[in-house]
């Protein structure tokens, strides 16, 4: 695969509040009404087994395990983040592209993008800068609506678990104290108010187990005993949908949902966990994190394995994973069919088809932490989850809840079943309960803690039964619409200048997209030709820039999973054709088959190596003099007089066309106002 290159502390810190000092942060800060002065930024929820005090909000599964990513998912809104899976095979190969969400969702990616090492860093990286940004009181926030819980995962075997490099990983996470002291002394000098801030150097006790589809149930239940009773870890266990069946997971996706070109191998129910395994080592595991006082839970749900119908991905690849829509509804099944079995006994993580419709049903039902992934990866990206704070806070004003616990028990109007399921428990609490229901006043003021908690749990149950029939049934789940793609306009991408739709910047999932701003003008195509010991100049048309703004790729974090080329009304691809600017001389050099360009500035000299077409120039600027050279030429020349100046060798004809466009992006680029990954580096 390609490798990704981590972007130094440094250089994160000054891009985020240079964004935020000229009020153009990387996206509108989302629902921070909801926060501010709001009683439901006071939440106790569960996590993982254990309370956690948090303002509630939904997980954020960033797609990347990139610090920056992160980031986005707390502006974003998220407050419980559930970090990318950690596994021993850091040397993957994955095919390309790789993530395709035309329709509902299908992905061939894995999660380790980069080392082991690496991914402690990234996520200290984020921890601390999330940290300086609530402390810089330009977010608005209350102190209570910045806290932040970050949940692991590790994954995929035993072995790979046990094994030194994955333990130090989680230990580092456990205390991060190393890392986040050498990271406090690259804060730079323009921050240095922040170095004395008192960072979180435990950055997580929880973890969720991601495991291989068809992971034998008994090594699943010896991982978690293992992280329990060894390590010390509240866990979750991240389950598969196929745990269905192969009758119930067919009927619902091809007769209920009608999604009938999907086809699941009879391979994935053949390898995978059954139902009643499952059941039996949760019951077992949750005996053994009573025992080690620790928290136990399970998350519904993994994507689902189909066979690949689709041309998007190379050729080659058989299977595919599933997400979005459909998952949606089959993993609401599972959370049912878990609830008729334990109760409320077990706290449930849920992941499937989030998004802002259904992401307060899911609140409704009680799950904690809702994770949101394939949603994020559509046209806004993580600013999507604004809006799912806001549909929660309409939702809950509707019904009168000022806080989630009273949303559980009016969302479906369901509060006063919940009281006659609790029978002889009401007792004398039972009217109290129902007149403050009915005034729309506070229910745990009228119930008392320990009736009320148990008041949710049934209410729980009760939403649960009603919601998947409800979702089950409900059209916008269903394939005829699902099946729309993104329009396409028939027109081709170029080097510079496209519809400026800007859908590919917030689509990526690693955030490497960006714009900038080069002024329209029209550039002619120069080229000069030695003869007989002169000079000979000619033009050859010329290069119009005419929009407003370009699109650029920062290289170094473009992992080539297509996913703007999905949503790019024109042709090509961003990340294959706009503008692909490296971050360093190491990342420029290690990838020589990639078109792009590096730009350095240093001691008032600025270069820029630039490979069109796999042949390299290299063009450097000082004072107001050029040298521009290529594999056969080196010239000099004055920039505001080429013509006059130019002086140098060359076996072939010079053509100013590289130069033009290098100088244009080293101009517009390293511009005093731009705020950008490369400008960030200096």
């Amino acid at each position: 695969m390609a490798r990704l290159h981590p972007y130094p502390f440094a250089a994160l810190v000054r891009r985020a509040f240079r964004e935020l000092d000229r009020r153009q942060a990387i996206f509108d800060l989302p629902a921070r009404a909801f926060f501010v002065g709001d009683p439901r930024k006071d939440l106790s929820v569960r996590v993982h087994g254990h309370a956690a005090a948090t303002p509630f909000g939904p997980a954020a599964g960033p797609q990347s395990q990139l610090a920056q990513n992160i980031v986005l998912s707390w502006l974003g809104g998220g407050r419980i983040v559930e970090l990318k899976t950690v596994q021993i095979d850091d040397e993957l190969s994955i095919p390309r592209p790789c993530i395709d969400v035309q329709t509902v969702g299908y992905n061939v990616e894995w999660s380790q993008e980069l080392k082991i090492e690496q991914s402690l860093e990234e996520y200290a990286k984020a921890s601390m800068l999330v940290e300086m940004l609530a402390a810089s009181g330009k977010l608005g926030l209350a102190p209570a609506a910045a806290a932040t819980i970050y949940d692991m995962s590790v994954g995929y075997d035993l072995a790979g678990i046990k094994s030194e490099r994955v333990q130090a990983f989680i230990r580092g996470m456990l205390d991060a104290r190393a890392v986040v002291e050498r990271l406090r002394s690259q804060i730079p000098d323009e921050y240095r108010e922040f170095r004395d801030l008192d960072f979180s150097s435990r950055l997580s006790d929880t973890l969720t187990l991601s495991t291989f589809h068809g992971c034998p149930s008994g090594e699943i239940e010896q991982i978690v005993e293992f992280l329990l009773r060894d390590v010390g870890l509240h866990v979750t266990i991240k389950l598969n949908p196929m745990l269905l069946g192969k009758t119930e997971t067919l009927r619902l996706l091809h007769e209920a949902l009608g999604y009938r070109g999907i086809r699941v191998p009879d391979s994935a129910f053949d390898r995978d966990t059954t139902w009643d395994q499952a059941v039996q080592f949760v019951d077992r595991l949750g005996r053994v994190a009573a025992d080690v006082g620790l928290g136990v839970g399970v998350k519904f749900t993994n994507t689902l394995i189909v066979e690949n119908h689709r041309t998007f991905f190379p050729s080659g690849q058989t299977e595919m994973y599933l997400s979005g829509p459909p998952l949606h509804v089959l993993a609401m099944h599972l959370v049912r069919r878990f609830r008729r079995q334990f109760g409320d006994r077990y706290p449930i993580s849920f992941s499937g088809g989030i998004d802002r419709v259904n992401f307060a049903d899911a609140v409704a039902l009680g799950l904690v932490p809702v994770t949101v992934c394939t949603d994020l990866l559509r046209p806004g990206g993580y600013a999507r989850a604004r809006g799912y704070l806001q549909t929660l806070v309409e939702r809950m004003d509707t019904v009168r809840a000022g806080n989630v616990g009273d949303f559980i028990i009016r969302a479906y109007d369901l509060g006063t079943a919940g009281l006659a399921k609790l029978g002889p428990l009401a007792g004398h609490l039972g009217q109290a309960c129902r007149d403050a229901l009915a005034g729309g006043t506070d229910l745990r003021q009228a119930s008392g803690d320990e009736f009320y908690a148990r008041w949710c749990s049934e209410v729980k149950l009760l939403n649960t039964e009603m919601y998947v029939e409800r979702a089950t049934a409900d059209p916008r789940y269903a394939e005829p619409n699902n099946r729309k793609t993104p329009r396409k306009i028939g027109r081709s991408l170029q080097l510079f200048d496209c519809i400026s739709c800007d859908k590919c910047v917030p689509v990526c999932p690693n955030d490497a997209n960006f714009t900038f701003v080069l002024p329209q003008s029209e550039i002619p195509i120069v080229k000069f030709r030695r003869e007989g010991g002169a000079w000979q100049r000619w033009e050859e048309g010329t290069l119009r820039i005419e929009e407003k703004h370009q699109i650029g790729t920062f290289a170094d974090f473009c992992n080539d999973c297509g996913n703007c080329d999905v949503f790019c009304p024109e042709d090509g691809g961003p990340y294959l054709v706009k503008p692909r600017l490296f971050g360093s001389r190491n990342a420029w050099d290690s990838s020589p088959t990639l078109d792009g360009f590096f730009l350095d500035q240093q001691e008032g000299r600025e270069t820029v190596m630039g490979r069109f077409a796999g042949h390299e120039y290299r063009l450097q600027v000082s004072d107001g003099q050029v040298a521009y050279s290529g594999t056969a030429f080196a010239v000099t020349f004055a920039e505001s007089d080429p013509e006059g100046t130019f002086a140098g060798d060359a076996t072939a004809v010079v053509d100013l066309t590289y130069f033009q466009i290098m100088n244009a992006l080293r101009k517009a680029i390293l511009a005093s106002s731009e705020v950008n990954y490369v400008t960030s580096l200096f």
